[in-house]
């Protein structure tokens, strides 16, 4: 056998392994797994992909050690029907049938708001359709109303009207008490993002606590809401500002509170879901698509985002309440469940945010290589064995710095990509933005959720291929607008395949990211162009776009604010 041929076949062996042996979630979180001397420098997928449902065992139900608890409810969020087409109520149809498999007798029902995407009659209609075909009888429905189901062009008023009358419930905020423990289910005000909670609503709030205590002060208390609490759980940075410290401090006098909400798509794999200090809070993903922390080289929405559909089981013994976090894209379980011991107590809380100090580390195997089929005049990519953590790695910090003088070139933060199932090991990551013809070194760190950062790094050297590297282009097929309902063609062209790249329209006097964009959305690109239509009937911010006026589209490589083209143009009257 020749070189050549020997090399292929290892080739395609340690192709096979790595995808036979897939890593899952728990398998990750434990440990990850070595990486064969002869994978590297190979190339490999970017990442390796999902595992079907119908892949995963179904039959992995977790047990409560033989206990049959006293009380049992899913929560669900953000499942976002949509009008046009049919892949969130699919999936809402799959989290029904399967919660009824793992959860054959349910005691509640929640759903913590986004029913809809655009609270649209037919996309209740869709969901009411599919919900009651699947529902348990005896469970008791109870959903919140979420910003999306706002965004229907309706008055405050109406759109509120619509959920109630579409959804049967009572009033956008209500209490139950079922087997003899208390739900609080709250309302969002209005359609803002980040929400709205009255202070009339609050004492509300206040009023139901100190009921439900008063009834026993021993048990927990549900309380529900769309929008997380900010400072508390993973993501919580996509909560409500105002009347912010009155909710908490509502609450704070209740340690057997157990505050659940929704909104920011957010994992549950991560352990900041769920957050202790004065209460517990815990977020609830999302039956729609994945979003995440800003900042990061894959972007916010992931390519492939939409795989992410997720559940909550609750079950409630006499002395605990034991949290499940449901992969339903995987019908399996994620990691073990949360546990939250009763009577309550403030000094005996488990999820706190000190509760890890122990950083992430590379085994002493670890290795990195340079993806050599993937350089290019201004890129570099880099594959790597994964970092071990106690809990969850979380992050890698990339450092690039030009080999002959030592000056950095860029730094990154990057993710373990640790929401896929499996989860890829050895992790390709690219690295753009580099000058040709250079030698540089890479060294790379990794980070835990709660940012502990490894003593130990992996480096690699690589040389970017010689050559020009063309700018970015924006072209539009006129820089003078008839009149404010005019359209625009639009070419820009040399860019990347996206990363939660985006382009966005601003004032010509704006600096992005001080303000809002009138328009955005993410970029579609092909062999290096991304082209469509600008019709500024769908401006999120129509008041701010004026004839007269001039403005800017500017191209933005990842979900932050990192600006790599920009054109002008005039709004006539």
């Amino acid at each position: 056998m020749s070189e050549k041929e020997r090399k292929n076949t290892e080739e395609k062996s340690v192709n096979n392994d790595l995808y036979k042996k897939g890593m899952n979630r728990r398998d990750f979180l434990e440990g990850t797994t070595k990486v064969a001397g002869a994978a590297l420098g190979l190339t490999f997928l970017s990442s390796l992909s999902s595992l079907p449902a119908d892949a995963a065992s179904s039959s992995s139900v977790m047990k409560s050690k033989g206990h049959k608890p006293d009380l049992v409810f899913p929560v669900i969020s953000d499942v976002h029907i949509n009008s046009g087409n049919n892949k969130t109520l699919d999936k809402l149809e799959t989290t029904l049938e399967q919660l009824n498999q793992v959860v054959p007798k349910q005691d509640a029902f929640v759903v913590v708001g986004d029913l809809t995407d655009y609270g649209v009659t037919a996309e209740y209609d869709k969901f009411m359709y599919v919900y009651n075909a699947k529902q348990q009888s005896r469970a008791v429905s109870m959903f919140a109303i979420g910003n999306h189901d706002y965004w229907n062009g309706l008055s405050v008023e109406d759109a509120q009207k619509r959920f109630l009358d579409k959804t049967g419930m009572e009033s956008i905020y209500y209490h139950k008490v079922i087997k003899g423990y208390h739900f609080i289910i709250l309302g969002t005000e209005d359609g803002l993002t980040e929400g709205t909670f009255s202070v009339k609503q609050i004492k509300w709030l206040g009023e139901q606590l100190k009921q439900a205590a008063d009834d026993d002060t021993k048990k927990p208390i549900f309380v529900f809401h769309h929008q997380p609490i900010t400072g508390t759980i993973y993501g919580s940075e996509w909560g409500f500002s105002k009347n912010r410290d009155l909710f908490y401090d509502t609450l704070k006098e209740y340690p057997q509170v157990i505050s659940f909400s929704g909104h920011t798509h957010y994992p549950l794999d991560d352990p900041r879901i769920i957050h202790q200090k004065d209460f517990t809070s815990i977020g609830t993903s999302t039956g729609a698509y994945l979003w995440l922390d800003s900042g990061r080289v894959q972007g916010e929405v992931p390519e492939g985002a939409d795989f992410l559909n997720q559940a909550l089981i609750v079950e409630v013994h006499n002395n605990k309440v034991l949290i499940k976090r449901r992969d339903i894209h995987n019908n399996d379980w994620t990691d073990e469940p949360f546990e939250i011991s009763y009577p309550a107590k403030k000094n005996k809380f488990t999820y706190t945010d000190d509760r890890d100090k122990k950083a992430p580390f590379f085994a002493r195997d670890a290795l990195i290589s340079i993806v050599h089929d993937q350089t290019t005049a201004s890129s570099l990519a880099i594959m790597l064995t994964q970092a071990k953590d106690n809990l969850l790695v979380h992050d890698y910090k990339v450092i690039v710095k030009k080999a002959d003088t030592g000056e950095t070139a860029k730094e990154l933060l990057a993710f373990s990509e640790f929401y896929k199932d499996p989860v890829p090991n050895p992790l390709t990551l690219p690295i753009d933005g580099l000058k040709p013809n250079t030698t540089y070194e890479v060294e790379v760190n990794a980070l835990d959720a709660y940012g502990n950062i490894s003593d130990n790094s992996l480096k690699a050297l690589g040389k970017t291929l010689d050559g020009e590297v063309e700018e970015v282009t924006i072209s539009l097929s006129k820089t003078v607008l008839n009149g404010v309902k005019d359209a625009v063609e639009v070419k820009v062209e040399n860019v990347r395949v996206p990363k939660s790249d985006w382009i966005g329209i601003y004032e010509d006097n704006v600096n992005p990211g001080e303000q809002a964009s009138i328009w955005w959305m993410y970029t579609k690109v092909t062999d290096g162009t991304c082209q469509f239509t600008y019709d500024p009937k769908n401006n999120i911010y129509p008041d701010r776009y004026k004839a007269g006026a001039a403005y800017k589209l500017v191209y933005f490589y990842g979900s932050g604010y990192d600006a790599v083209a920009s054109t002008t143009f005039k709004v006539g009257s």
